[in-house]
């Protein structure tokens, strides 16, 4: 049976509607529900949130705004696609943001967050085992740890926008055989330099993690194709 395409809207809470409207189509696409390429109709997405067409209306301006959908004249709203050079191109800077967090965490990080990191990093393996979407969960909480250590708002800023782009497709790269095991070995390295607070390794480790990941996300989208 295939899961909901849509979390169910939670209405017991402050936000206004379409706030609510637009976190849940949001994470539809953010976690594959919705496809690539597939059309966004006003009415359809209405009617399967109970929702009117005003709020699910404002919420798609706001997904066109963070590049998330795209607006085709004439033709309607579509789940924004994304190619090789887009990845390449994201991974490229992300590698440069990921090392210097990991970087300045190592100056920068309280034993506390350290505490956190490896407490991460054993909820990673407990999930290895199970549910995908936990792995991506925790693998996400893993990396937001090291962005709130390095103490600078803007490159949180920065690097949380450049994952939502591709938050998308991180399941399709922790699905292939063995990556995700790489995966906790690869973060088990950098905890480690940053606990020793060895600045250029802990930076050097962080961008081969990136590096790793965009080339198993790579190999994984040629080999669907």
């Amino acid at each position: 049976m295939d899961r909901p395409r849509f979390i169910p809207l939670k209405l017991d809470n402050y936000q206004p509607l379409r706030d609510v409207v637009f976190e849940t189509l949001r994470d539809a696409i953010i976690q594959g529900r919705l496809k690539p390429g597939e059309r966004l109709m006003e009415i359809q997405l209405a009617e399967e949130m109970g929702v009117s067409r005003t709020p699910v209306r404002e919420a798609m301006r706001k997904l066109e705004l963070e590049g998330l959908i795209v607006m085709v004249p004439r033709k309607g709203a579509y789940v924004a696609g994304i190619s090789v050079k887009d990845i390449v191109d994201v991974f490229e800077v992300r590698a440069a943001l990921e090392s210097l967090a990991a970087g300045l965490a190592a100056e920068r990080i309280t034993e506390q967050e350290l505490e956190e990191l490896e407490r991460a990093l054993v909820q990673i393996s407990e999930a290895s085992g199970g549910n995908l979407d936990a792995v991506v969960q925790k693998d996400t909480n893993f990396h937001e740890i090291i962005y709130r250590a390095s103490r600078n708002q803007r490159l949180m800023q920065i690097i949380t926008h450049l994952q939502e782009q591709i938050q998308r497709f991180r399941t399709t790269s922790l699905s292939r055989p063995g990556r995700t095991k790489t995966a906790i070995e690869e973060h088990r390295k950098i905890v480690e330099a940053i606990s020793e607070r060895n600045v250029e390794l802990a930076q050097a480790l962080a961008r081969e993690h990136i590096e790793s990941a965009e080339q198993s996300l790579l190999s994984a989208l040629q080999e669907a194709d």
